[in-house]
């Protein structure tokens, strides 16, 4: 299933029919909500909502059943809706369907205009966020490229030992069973000095061992980064870390880990992506933070909360950075000529999503848009805060 790419976006923004149909829902990886069927209900529910709408102005049935055949023949793809990520995109017109599973939490929502809605996925156009996540095992080592939105394994079995026997030698695990047999007789030796040495001398040996190992791996995924300067994020349980990280000559290796054992504490990739973007939060918000802090020290004529100051500065390319209220919306229109924009108290007929249409002009500049809860906002009192070029 396709992740959404910036051309494909701009290609939807452009797209002009009568009706265009926005569906976005949320949607589960795995679980009880899968077998149950719940997205599929879901998205029923919300074609249904769609379907009285376009009824309402004016379409007749056999026209309805023909934009929405895509959707029946999806609802039917049984396989299509094993595989989810936490969201679904779909875009309907007149001999027009497409469809996009994203991780992205969207709200269940629907919107039937002249143009497509794209607001809810703006957070995968601000920077790509790359960053490389290796899986480190004493007995397995992988190595994925990601971004916040993707993932996929790189190859590096001509690269790096699989596994740590083969770079140390087969009696790694002979060595290993002894130090443990030595470690459980502690205390039954009435002196107890000799054998505790002895397991002290065999810890040691296993911890050069390894390290041995890590510095054969570090060797191959050196090779493989050392012009990068993205974060590598280790997957690994917390003892084996300190170790890795004496022997890593990466720069950009992060200090925090994905914690636990890869293959044991995680249901699969996307389990694991999605651990390490949680570990790596802090560093995908540090664009966001420092705009943010920009919009409230910087002089205020290069920032604003009023749309109807933003939108004509948008359409003359001064907007850098936009800010907008997660799950609202400012209803209107905006008269480009004139550079005059109409603000709604609530949506009417005729209203369009002034987000919307100021998100899509944005991303299309080459700016970053962002998604802020109400209590992050910049300008709490506003739906829409911008930090302008110049």
């Amino acid at each position: 299933m396709p992740i959404l790419e910036k051309e494909q976006f701009e290609n939807l923004a452009k797209f002009d029919n009568n009706p265009c149909i926005s569906i976005f829902i949320p949607t589960e990886r795995a679980g009880k909500d899968v077998l149950e069927e719940k997205d599929k209900i879901n998205l029923k529910s919300q074609w249904k909502k769609v379907s009285k709408e376009l009824k309402d102005m004016g379409l007749g049935q056999d026209k309805i059943d023909k934009i929405g055949k895509p959707l029946e023949d999806l609802l039917s793809d049984k396989n299509f809706w094993r595989h989810q990520s936490d969201g679904l995109a779909i875009f309907l017109a007149d001999g027009f369907f497409e469809k996009f599973t994203v991780p992205v939490k969207f709200e269940s929502f629907t919107y039937v205009a002249d143009h497509f809605y794209l607001k809810p996925l703006v957070p995968m156009f601000n920077g790509d966020g790359r960053f490389y996540l290796l899986w480190l095992q004493l007995d397995n080592v992988k190595l994925y490229e990601a971004t916040q939105f993707t993932v996929g394994e790189v190859e590096i079995q001509d690269l790096i030992p699989s596994q740590l026997e083969d770079r140390v030698g087969y009696d790694y695990e002979q060595k290993n069973s002894k130090s443990k047999t030595q470690k459980s007789n502690v205390g039954a030796n009435p002196g107890g000095t000799s054998t505790q040495h002895g397991y002290d001398a065999a810890n040691r040996d296993q911890k050069n061992e390894i390290g041995r190992f890590f510095r054969a791996v570090d060797k191959g995924i050196y090779e493989i980064l050392h012009n990068e300067k993205v974060p590598l994020v280790i997957a690994c349980q917390d003892y084996l870390f300190p170790l890795y990280k004496d022997v890593s000559r990466y720069k950009n290796l992060y200090h925090k880990v994905v914690p636990g054992n890869p293959e044991a504490d995680y249901d699969g990739m996307l389990d694991l992506h999605s651990a390490a973007l949680d570990v790596l939060e802090p560093h995908f918000s540090e664009d966001m933070d420092s705009k943010m802090k920009e919009f409230k020290e910087l002089n205020p004529e290069r920032t604003s909360s009023k749309v109807t100051d933003i939108l004509p500065a948008i359409y003359e390319g001064k907007v850098d950075t936009l800010f907008l209220q997660n799950h609202e919306d400012i209803w209107g229109n905006y008269n480009e000529n004139m550079a005059s924009v109409d603000v709604h108290d609530e949506r009417r007929n005729g209203s369009l999503s002034l987000m919307n249409l100021a998100a899509t002009k944005v991303i299309d500049q080459g700016g970053k848009v962002y998604l802020i809860e109400s209590q992050f906002m910049p300008d709490k009192n506003s739906k829409m805060n911008a930090v302008f070029r110049y």
